[in-house]
């Protein structure tokens, strides 16, 4: 049975003038999924020490959230669909603070692993009954642009500021602190959303398990052939049989899809050529910065011997410029120049920033990150609004719920795939720069040749990442057809919407 996911009237009506906390929450609940993403990252040499971890093995510790929160957030839509968005947006707060503490206590490995997957649920969840209430909330043409506006900020610049939080808490406190911080978070969010929040109605339908399972257990078999190739091999039996698990259950993914009544992922959202290029933009753009926010951490403790708070406080550059960037170009530049133009001046600038990373050396200093860092930041902030209108224009209102989705979708799954390739290249360049260390080098001095040698390559292909993205939005990607500003997905106007809300 198909069901509209965004036509219902809401049941519950939230307090007039309490747009700005309608508001807050949401970019609250965002930014702590997707603070998640990179939080870990300045505390994973902690981490690995104290719980053991091997090399190869550390980079699951992003994985893990990202690839159950990238893999299940359209049947975390679809769930919000029928259940009810507030009431599936509270159960996956509750669960993401659970096992956020759980982490925090973790005494091996698998404790930790097994906590940041059940992270990933409970955001997936969380995160797009979220963006479906925005979208609800705010239906007026501006005030709904400068709400995606603050939450692409959010959703962007959160990383970054994972970044920092990491490294004040893991200098301060300690590496478990990285997931303890979400408790108090989370309660506040619970106690808060119940009466504040709206309430769509419950609707009959049934969830696509089937593509939920194919989708997730694919592209977790991919990024483990990627990561057990880098420390492993192409040729061994693992490898291939992760890479072919992957594709087969991917296909099958497809064909479940095709099939199936209510989709999780309705495959007529990519009829659309604006909407899929904005997809695939997104993935690739996200799949070079999480990339090169993984190696520049260690970069800056390897390289630079900078302990946890410094290298956090490295990011601070990028962290500005993309709020700044991302406010200017949703309240003027899209506006003023037009969408397609903005992505293309942002996935110039991210390509340039990526770009002038690979000029790095064992010799550099900090302030030879500071002009990449502000550069790609710049163009991250201006490009990721107008990527985010375009991957939501247009959308049937019963298929908003999906196309939310699938904008978190294409991030996480584009971080979880990005950073597994980069990985791979990186091992790949290491054991070649082994066999050819310069003499005279004691073995501190060799181990960083190493490692910038290896990263140098992994930020090249970060590079390629990001140059296809300019090369989709230039050359794919059609020009506006009207001048009008773009039919965002809108569901139906609603005494409890917000359309008078001006965002300051």
């Amino acid at each position: 049975m198909s069901v509209s996911t965004a036509s219902h009237p809401s049941r519950v009506r939230p307090l007039r003038g309490s747009a700005t906390l309608v508001l807050g929450l949401i970019l609250t609940c965002q930014l702590m999924v997707v603070l998640d993403a990179t939080i870990v990252n300045i505390a994973l040499q902690d981490i690995k020490t104290d719980l053991h971890f091997s090399t190869a093995g550390l980079s699951w510790v992003v994985n893990a959230y990202t690839l159950t929160f990238g893999g299940l957030l359209l049947l975390g839509a679809r769930a919000g669909d029928l259940l009810g968005r507030r009431r599936v947006f509270l159960t996956g707060i509750a669960l993401f603070t659970l096992s956020s503490l759980a982490g925090g206590f973790a005494q091996n490995p698998a404790e930790l692993l097994t906590a940041r997957a059940i992270q990933g649920i409970g955001g997936a969840l969380a995160s797009p009954s979220a963006l479906a209430l925005l979208m609800t909330m705010f239906p007026d043409a501006r005030a709904r642009t400068r709400a995606i506006g603050y939450y692409t900020a959010v959703s962007i610049g959160g990383a970054a500021l994972g970044l920092i939080a990491g490294g004040m808490l893991s200098q301060w406190a300690s590496w478990r602190w990285v997931l303890f911080v979400n408790v108090p978070i989370g309660a506040v969010l619970l106690v808060l959303a119940r009466p504040t929040l709206p309430e769509t109605e419950r609707s009959t339908g049934r969830f696509d398990l089937a593509g939920a399972l194919t989708s997730t257990l694919g592209m977790t078999a991919l990024v483990y052939g990627f990561v057990h190739a880098a420390s492993d091999g192409w040729g061994t039996t693992e490898t291939i049989a992760s890479f072919v698990v992957g594709f087969v259950l991917m296909a099958a993914f497809v064909g479940v899809e095709l099939r199936a009544e209510a989709p999780i992922t309705p495959l007529r959202l990519f009829a659309d050529r604006n909407r899929s290029t904005s997809y695939v933009a997104r993935l690739l753009l996200v799949a070079g910065m999480l990339g090169m926010f993984f190696f520049l951490t260690q970069f800056c403790r390897g390289v630079l011997g900078y302990d946890d708070l410094r290298t956090g406080f490295s990011f601070l550059p990028l962290t500005v410029m993309v709020f700044t960037a991302s406010q200017v170009s949703a309240r003027w530049l899209v506006d003023l120049v037009g969408g397609r133009r903005l992505m293309i001046v942002g996935a110039t600038l991210s390509t340039l920033g990526m770009l002038w990373l690979t000029q790095l050396s064992e010799t550099s200093s900090y302030w030879s990150l500071v002009g990449p860092l502000v550069v790609f930041g710049l163009g991250n902030g201006l490009a990721f609004v107008p990527l985010t209108t375009t991957a939501l224009e247009g959308v049937d209102p019963k298929d908003a719920g999906a196309a939310s989705g699938l904008v978190n979708v294409m991030q996480q799954v584009g971080g979880s795939l990005g950073l597994a390739v980069l990985v791979t290249v990186f091992g790949a360049a290491s054991t070649s720069a082994q066999n050819h260390v310069p003499a005279g080098l004691d073995a501190a001095q060799a181990a960083r040749h190493v490692f910038v040698v290896a990263a140098d390559r992994s930020f090249w292909m970060a590079t390629i990442f990001v140059a296809a993205v300019w090369v989709l939005v230039t050359f794919v990607m059609r020009r506006p057809t009207a001048s009008r500003p773009a039919d965002v997905a809108t569901p139906s106007r609603t005494d409890e919407s917000i359309d008078d809300f001006e965002l300051a």
